[in-house]
Parts: C-alpha cells; sequence; structure tokens
C-alpha cells in the first residue's frame, strides 16, 4: 500500500481551502483518506498553514510520501528539518555503537 501526504480540496468555488490528508496513492484525490494531519488556507495574507508536527512525523517514519506542495508545506511549517534531525540522530547513534564494539 502506496501512502502519500498530500492535499485535499474544500471549500467553495473559487475559494480554496485544503485539507493536509494522508491517503493511499491510488484513492482519488477528494476521496477516501486515512487521517487529516493539518489545514492550508491560500486565501489568507500570508497563506495560513497549520500541521500537527508529531502526525507528520509519524506518517513520514511509516514511509509516506510526500506531494510536491505537501513537501513544501511540510517543510514551511518545519516539519521535514524535524524529520531529517530524527534521522540524522538514529544513523549517528547508530554508527556510534559500531565503532565501540
Amino acid at each position: 500500500m502506496a501512502v502519500r501526504i498530500r492535499l485535499k480540496r474544500m471549500g467553495a468555488r473559487k475559494r480554496p481551502f485544503y485539507r493536509v490528508v494522508v491517503a493511499e496513492s491510488r484513492s482519488p484525490r477528494d476521496g477516501r483518506f486515512i487521517e487529516e494531519i493539518g489545514t492550508y488556507n491560500p486565501l489568507t495574507e500570508p497563506a495560513q498553514i497549520r500541521i500537527d508536527v508529531e502526525k507528520a512525523l509519524k506518517w513520514l517514519q511509516n514511509g509516506a510520501q510526500p506531494s510536491d506542495t505537501a513537501r513544501s508545506l511540510l517543510s514551511k511549517a518545519g516539519v521535514l528539518k524535524k524529520f531529517h534531525e530524527l534521522r540524522q540522530s538514529k544513523k549517528h547513534s547508530g554508527v556510534s555503537e559500531d565503532h565501540h564494539a
């Protein structure tokens, strides 16, 4: 099951509002999703981005691939930086244990 983090369009015609959701890659854009992890409102100035960092990190660690736009939003919210730091700390802790053995 290929899981993606992507945007689900909500709102009225000409007034878009998006939910950042985790969904299977084969499901339709506005169809079934597994979990909602945030929202994005491009109409406000500046655009409002709300991401649940804990949920986003959980899904990224489980292998969910963000779409290009979702990746940009996660980056602006600081989620990808935290994810990168977590991966680096795990790699370095594993490497240091090997050197001591």
